[in-house]
């Protein structure tokens, strides 16, 4: 079978390709090719498009939260029936994560998927006569800050190894770029999606779940993007970026600080929160909460109590080189279909801190630190007031406040700040990885293009 003849069956989402012989179109009206959604695409089609596009920007959030998780010590994920995931994620063989790792797949094909079905939505847009100029900013928006956000995912467990950030043809994809780089083009996108969101109008042609109350129009939309853009930015330590980002975000130093838009679950056909577990019950496969953060929590954290359930009888987990136990699991979702916010005004609050204390503006960093201290329930701060000491009392407040949220934190927190060996692994004997190896199916495909 030679390359003229490959014809493919669209599942890119910068992981899985499926390629096959050359096969007749049959047309299922059930399932409409892109090319009638992408032509001249109705009203309703474009709707279709947003809610697809909503939904699949869930999809990274399972695996990356308990991947990275585990990774940054924040929890376990205990699965009695499966050893990898203790013995792989925690790296008790002492060996870096190979390509074909067990159980990471999600955290690179959920976003790539998004990333794709944005694009079909920006495809679909710029190619039909249904919405006025206006109106088309307003998706156009949109869907760029839902890539913006999905890529930095891949990015971050990927890093050094770059991620593709051209995948428009899904037979012709792009080529790896580094971190670095990674980071200016997600900047790009962001940027792009701000400025479409600025000329889209006050309202949205487009309905949004309730993940999106209060951010539910051009103007919304635009605060978001700016909050995914100050995240990039100290990515990127560009300091003042994250301010200037900051200012036009949602953050708030006396709001709300879980304010944010969020993920939305429900019963079937909706997925169910994944992050969801029975308090109490006798689980086989659940995170717990990492010993470290009861025995590391000041006297008196509230987080402590609101986040982390303490359970009659501890989890235990055998399975891997050393027997782990907790007594505490995740306690923040009272039901099953309780919302997950993927960015929030606390971490707001906490970019506003890091990059002033960059900066050197010492008053404005204890000012936001002590703002999230009084949050919970601790006293302000009273420790040394040079980089390197408010730098460690960001990072360890971040590691509470943004405890086991959708994208990680604290194994991306450490690493950035050159910390990793800070990451508590004696309890599991295990390792700290710094990134993820590329997945074997971009490997593969790369090397067919290159006919190896």
């Amino acid at each position: 079978m030679n390359k003229q003849n490959i014809s493919k069956i669209i599942i890119y989402s910068g992981l899985v390709f499926t390629l096959s012989c050359k096969l007749e179109a049959i047309t299922d009206p059930n399932n409409p090719s892109i090319t009638s959604i992408t032509s001249n695409a109705t009203i309703g089609q474009l709707q279709n498009l947003v809610t697809g596009l909503e939904a699949t920007s869930k999809n990274y959030l399972s695996t990356s939260a308990n991947a990275f998780g585990t990774f940054g010590r924040e929890i376990w994920f205990f699965n009695s029936a499966d050893s990898r995931n203790i013995q792989y994620w925690l790296g008790q063989a002492q060996v870096i994560p190979d390509a074909t790792f067990y159980g990471v797949g999600g955290a690179y094909t959920g976003p790539y998927g998004a990333i794709k079905q944005a694009n079909v939505l920006v495809s679909a847009v710029n190619n039909t006569s249904s919405v006025t100029a206006e109106q088309k900013n307003a998706y156009i928006g949109f869907a760029k800050t839902i890539q913006g956000y999905q890529y930095l995912v891949p990015a971050n467990s990927q890093y050094q190894n770059g991620i593709r950030i051209d995948v428009s043809d899904p037979l012709n994809p792009g080529k790896f770029v580094g971190y670095d780089d990674a980071l200016k083009a997600i900047k790009v996108i962001l940027d792009d999606g701000y400025a479409a969101l600025n000329k889209a109008g006050t309202t949205l042609p487009f309905k949004l779940t309730a993940g999106y109350t209060n951010f539910n129009t051009p103007a919304g939309l635009a605060k978001v993007n700016r909050a995914i853009a100050a995240r990039t930015a100290i990515y990127q330590k560009d300091w003042q970026g994250a301010l200037d980002a900051l200012q036009n975000s949602f953050f708030d130093l006396k709001g709300d600080i879980n304010s944010g838009p969020a993920h939305v679950y429900g019963g079937p056909p909706e997925s169910y929160n994944p992050l969801y577990y029975v308090l109490n019950a006798s689980l086989s496969s659940a995170p717990v909460v990492h010993p470290s953060l009861i025995t590391d929590a000041l006297p008196g954290d509230s987080r402590v109590k609101t986040k982390f359930f303490f359970r009659t009888a501890p989890l235990v987990n055998t399975v891997g080189k050393v027997p782990l136990s907790s007594q505490y699991q995740d306690n923040r979702w009272a039901t099953n279909t309780a919302p997950i916010k993927y960015i929030r005004n606390e971490e707001l609050i906490l970019i506003y801190a890091e990059a002033s204390a960059q900066l050197g503006h010492t008053d404005d960093a204890v000012g936001a630190i002590n703002t999230i201290r009084k949050a919970a329930s601790l006293p302000d701060y009273t420790g040394a007031e040079d980089l390197n000491s408010l730098i460690t009392e960001i990072l360890f407040q971040r590691r509470y406040s943004l405890w086991f949220e959708p994208a990680g934190h604290r194994w991306i927190d450490a690493r950035r700040y050159n910390r990793l060996n800070e990451i508590p692994v004696a309890a599991d004997a295990g390792a700290v990885f710094t990134q993820l190896a590329t997945p074997t199916s971009e490997i593969n495909w790369d090397n067919f293009i290159n006919g190896k």
